[in-house]
Parts: structure tokens; sequence; C-alpha cells
């Protein structure tokens, strides 16, 4: 019985609309481009953390035994074995700031990396968006499609009782049930068409099934509640807010960065360096193991200091090179700026164009109605024959049809320019 329930519970969840979120978190869950970049991410992290920890001293223990065989100075041929202990510490108190640029030019990265994934993120969200709003305009087109079987069924049943009373002749049947053979022909297209948009979402939510697979019209999405933004108004504040261009402002900081860690292998480096040993000496007449351990023990103390003479231009080479890296990144910061803009504009004159054509589908939607209900009115009273009806009756479907495309894709491009804001 549980497990009955348990099934049962499992069936009605999987039959249930998916909203829209449900379906973002899926996709970005689901994808594998996600997953990548996290793990990009990651790495990122790691390095930061590493760069951090370079401030530490390092401690190493070490440890060495041997054995000696052959003549010495006071016996031939005597075998003699020695060990050794000790431990020593560094602590680097000054490199040219090498290891503090190391850190910053690492945290550019990680929040480069960060941009990055939140840029596959956001596309991911729209490619999911574009699907979820796909179905739910083939789902008007289907209803539309069902709607106009629907009227034409009526007639017909409408019709029977004429010809079954001898009041029209049965040759008019023959064209509405041709009509009606049309109009379920396109609802099959109309059905076959929405089976597809949920195919394509479900490969995007990257779904093993998706026989099952409905959505729910989410409540926000009201097409008197969208306002169209200017693409100045939209570019301004995608500057400060896409990841893009954060991702690419992050490059270039650590492209400069690197720039001082090159720089920084010109000036000297001190270190603070300690090490404490001691060592047993096997041999004939010598102390015991204990008493050797403690009378060998020694500890030093000392500052190191490097400064650079000449190693072969290199260091020079790799400060050239680095500032080649810095005019790359601030050519890919221009090029993600234009881009950027190129595609606001676009969006924006596509979401004015969707527009224009949304509000000539209105106008032309009231045109058509009253004019099948005109045509409609002459046919019932016998001033206007089946041809006549069919093509006002196919016009509406028409308008209607384009009404829904163009209502959708005007609410899709306004959610574009919201996106890219």
């Amino acid at each position: 019985m549980i497990l009955g329930a348990l099934l049962a519970a499992l069936l009605v969840n999987a039959q249930q609309p998916w909203t829209l979120q449900q379906c973002v978190d899926t996709a970005l869950a689901n994808n594998r481009n996600v997953k990548q970049q996290a793990l990009t991410k990651k790495t990122k992290e790691i390095a930061y953390q590493q760069a951090r920890q370079d401030l530490l001293p390092n401690l190493n223990a070490s440890a060495n035994q041997s054995w000696n065989f052959g003549r010495s100075v006071d016996e031939y041929y005597a075998t003699k074995s020695s060990s050794s202990f000790g431990i020593s510490s560094n602590l680097t108190l000054f490199d040219g700031l090498k290891m503090k640029y190391n850190i910053d030019a690492r945290k550019s990265e990680m929040y480069a990396s960060e941009a990055d994934l939140e840029k596959i993120r956001q596309d991911i969200t729209l490619s999911v968006a574009a699907g979820f709003l796909q179905i739910l305009m083939n789902k008007e087109l289907l209803q539309i499609a069902e709607d106009q079987v629907g009227l034409t069924k009526t007639k017909i049943d409408q019709r029977k009782v004429l010809v079954d009373n001898g009041k029209m002749a049965e040759g008019e049947m023959y064209e509405l049930y041709a009509e009606l053979s049309k109009e379920e022909l396109n609802r099959t297209q109309a059905e076959n068409t929405l089976k597809l948009s949920l195919l394509d979402l479900a490969q995007i939510l990257e779904l093993d099934h998706f026989e099952d697979l409905d959505i729910e019209s989410p409540e926000s999405l009201s097409d008197k509640e969208l306002t169209l933004l200017s693409a100045d108004a939209v570019f301004e504040s995608a500057l400060t807010h896409r990841p893009e261009i954060k991702g690419a402002e992050y490059r270039l900081q650590g492209s400069e960065t690197n720039v001082l860690t090159a720089k920084s292998d010109f000036y000297p480096s001190l270190s603070l360096g300690a090490q404490s040993g001691t060592g047993y000496f096997n041999a004939t007449g010598a102390d015991n193991f204990n008493t050797q351990i403690s009378d060998n023990l020694k500890t030093s103390i000392g500052l190191t200091l490097q400064v650079p003479i000449f190693n072969k231009f290199d260091t020079r080479n790799r400060v050239r090179t680095a500032q080649i890296g810095v005019e790359s990144s601030k050519l890919e910061m221009d090029n993600a700026k234009r881009e950027l803009k190129k595609t606001i504009q676009q969006a924006y004159y596509n979401a004015v164009s969707a527009q224009s054509r949304w509000e000539a589908a209105n106008k032309s939607e009231i045109a058509s109605k009253e004019a099948y209900r005109f045509v409609n009115q002459k046919y019932e009273a016998g001033r206007a024959n089946v041809y006549e009806l069919y093509q006002a009756k196919n016009n509406l479907t028409q308008v209607l049809s384009e009404q829904t495309q163009a209502k959708y894709e005007y609410i899709f491009r306004v959610k574009i320019l919201e996106y890219l804001k």
C-alpha cells in the first residue's frame, strides 16, 4: 500500500504542469556547460587561496642515514654509519610585492570565472524562456485551430437540420465537410508543432522523456504590463550589470596586475631562514646515541638577500609580454562593449517592429471579426454563399494566428531587453 501510494504521488507530480521557474532551475541543474564552468570556477578559487597561503612560512623536516665503507683516518676497512635529523623553515620578507600582486591577479581571475558562469546561466535562462514562450504561443494556436473546428462542426449540425427539413440542398454539406477536413488537418499540424516545441524545451532541460511534459502560463505574463525600454537606457544599465562586461573588466585588471608581478623581479628579495639539526655517528669509542643527539644539536637563523643583476633579459621580456596582454585585454573589453551595444540595438528595433506588428494585428482582428459576423449573418439569411463564408472565416483564423504570434514575439523581445539590462 505504501509503495502504491508513492507511485501514485510520483505519477501525479509527473503530470503536473511545469512553471517557468521550475524549467529554469532544472536546466541550470542539468546543463553540462554550467557544470563545467562551475568546476573551472572552483579551480580559480583554489588558485586564489594558494596565492594567499604563499605568504605563510614553509616548514620542512629531514632525516638522513648513511653507511661508510673502506679506509678512514684512524682505522683500515672500518665500517661506520651516521644519522642526521633536521628541521627548517623559510619566510619571505620582501619580494618586490610579487606575492601581493599574484594574489590580486588570482582574485581577478576568480571573479572573471564567476562572471563567465553567470553569463552561461543567463543565456540558458533566456533559452528556457524562449522555449517556454514558444510553447505558450503554440498552445494558443492549437486552441484557435480547435475553435475553428468546433465552429464548423456547429455549422454542420445546424445545416443537417435544414437538409433534413428540405430547406437546403445536400450538396452544400459536402463543402462544409471539406472545410472541416481542412481545419482538422490544421489542428493536427498545430498539435505536432506543439509537440515539437515541447521536445525542444525538454532538450534544453536535458530531460530523457517529454511525453508528459506540460507547462503553465505564468501570472506575470501580461501584455498590458510590458514596458518597452529605450536602447540607451538598457545599454547604460548593462555596462554596470552584464556579466560579460564584468568578466572583461576583471580580465583587464588581471592583465594589469600581471605587469606589476613581472616588474617585481627587478627588485631584490629578502628572506628569513631558520634551521635546527643534530646527528649521530657510529664508530669505535664514540658516545652513545642519546648523548650524541643532545651534544650535536645546533640551530641557526639567517637572512638571505638576493639582488638581481643580469638574468639574460628574462624579466624585461616578461614585462613586455605582460604589457601586450594588457593591450589585448583592452581590445577584448572594447569588443565586448561594442557587441553588447549592437545586440541591444538589434533587440530594441526588433521589439519596436514586433510592437507595430502586434498593434496592427489587433486592429486587423477587430475588422476581421466584424467582417466574419457580417458575412455569417448574410449566409444565415441566404444572401451569401458558403464560399464567402469560408473566405471570411479563413481570414479571421489567419488574423488570429498572426495576432497570437505577434503578441508572443513582442513579449519575447521586451523580455530580451529586460534580460540585457
